[in-house]
């Protein structure tokens, strides 16, 4: 690979970038693969990576219907964290967090992660007890976590609307000071580089149209650009879990609902932390580009649209207004959503499935971002091995059909 000295940089801005070289390669789809991955966002370039660097299976071929990363990978917040109630969610996103804490150097990409903490706002007593009980079962399992009160919010958030008349009334919260933020699009470009420079082909505009299945188990896939032989699949296309999986003759107790997020106009560093409020559904964070980054809960109706409604809008931006009253005088630069894929139980589906080679990656709802290297890791293990990786035995999809629910939306009072 081409040395980018200061010189090389120089050469190819005076040139249009016309001779820069590919960060990955655009190949045509070979005959036969030995695992095909559908979906080329974080979730399905990270599956293709672990593939390749941790189980030796390099010839994989990840099949993207658009442009790499075009999907939910660059429709979120980019909010990563491990603050879940049980241990079953805890230990798995721990240990993705971890991975985004050395991701830098492992991947030789600048994923701009920055830990500026990730703090839980309680507007009620009720609420703060839930979050005393939410923290301590953090703690317990050895992640950190710091119950906050009120005066130590106002500290650390001088901007929140800490009156005593205030209509969303702080009581107090907690924080994760290892949470935090990264950017959605470095994440897949590292993930895409990475596993192209292990010998996977990563191929864009290749929409899948159907699934080969056969006494079974999976054949092949059949796609707008030819059908292509393999005896192992793994989908990771998010909110489009339910109609991929109906190729395969199988029904997910999933529901596809629109997220929506937005930013401001960019402004100089005001915003130290990501704060959360549950309760109204509203959460903020200001990137490295100075744009406040607004998000809230997801749509009422199940919908594969990507632009959100009205009435949900307003009310992100009621709350936003209401927390941080100087906000008001900001401009509203751009506001986009994406497909949530959401179990029953608010928690992921990593399993093999009913059809023999099959395997899939779904129901991770508005937390998809920050599982993509453990969701990856963990699937590229239960490819390779035809068994679950023991971080996702209990997220199976025999666990519906058994009542082995891990119900973080109960446990937590929040789908995310």
């Amino acid at each position: 690979m081409e040395k980018y000295s200061g010189f090389n940089l120089l050469k190819h801005a005076l040139t249009g970038h016309r001779r820069w070289p590919r960060s990955w390669r655009s190949p045509e789809p070979k005959p036969r693969y030995d695992v095909v991955i559908i979906g080329g966002g974080g979730h399905g370039l990270a599956t293709a990576y672990y593939l390749a660097k941790e189980q030796g299976i390099t010839n994989v071929a990840v099949l993207e219907k658009g442009w790499l990363g075009g999907g939910n990978t660059g429709r979120n917040t980019a909010v990563s964290r491990s603050n879940y109630f049980y241990p079953e969610s805890t230990r798995f996103f721990e240990h993705s967090l971890k991975r985004f804490e050395t991701m830098g150097r492992d991947l030789n990409y600048n994923i701009m992660f920055s830990q500026v903490g990730l703090l839980n706002l309680a507007f009620s007593r009720h609420e703060l007890e839930i979050f005393r009980r939410w923290a301590t079962a953090i703690q317990v399992q050895g992640v950190d976590c710091q119950v906050m009160s009120r005066d130590e919010i106002a500290a650390a958030v001088p901007l929140l609307n800490m009156s005593p008349h205030a209509r969303y009334r702080v009581y107090g919260g907690f924080m994760q000071r290892r949470g935090g933020i990264s950017r959605h699009d470095a994440v897949a470009w590292a993930y895409a580089r990475a596993a192209d420079n292990l010998g996977v082909d990563i191929i864009q505009n290749c929409e899948v149209t159907g699934l080969e299945v056969g006494d079974g188990r999976i054949r092949g896939v059949k796609t707008s650009r030819g059908a292509i032989r393999t005896d192992k699949v793994g989908m990771a296309v998010a909110g489009h879990s339910t109609a991929v999986a109906a190729m395969a003759g199988i029904k997910l107790p999933i529901v596809s609902q629109c997220l929506q997020a937005m930013v401001s106009e960019p402004v100089k560093p005001c915003f130290d932390h990501v704060v959360m409020s549950p309760m109204v559904h509203c959460y903020v964070s200001q990137s490295d580009r100075g744009e406040l980054v607004i998000g809230g809960g997801a749509d009422t109706h199940p919908s594969y649209g990507q632009r959100g409604n009205l009435p949900t809008t307003e009310a992100v931006l009621n709350a936003v207004v209401e927390m941080y009253p100087t906000f008001s005088r900001l401009k509203l630069m751009r506001q986009w959503g994406g497909i949530v894929d959401i179990a029953p139980d608010s928690s992921p589906i990593v399993s093999k499935t009913p059809v023999t080679g099959f395997y899939i990656s779904t129901g991770w709802g508005t937390g998809g971002y920050k599982a993509i290297p453990a969701g990856g890791e963990t699937l590229a293990h239960t490819i390779a091995h035809d068994r679950p990786h023991p971080l996702v035995e209990p997220f199976s999809l025999d666990r519906f059909a058994q009542g082995r629910l891990v119900d973080e939306g109960a446990a937590a009072g929040v789908a995310h």
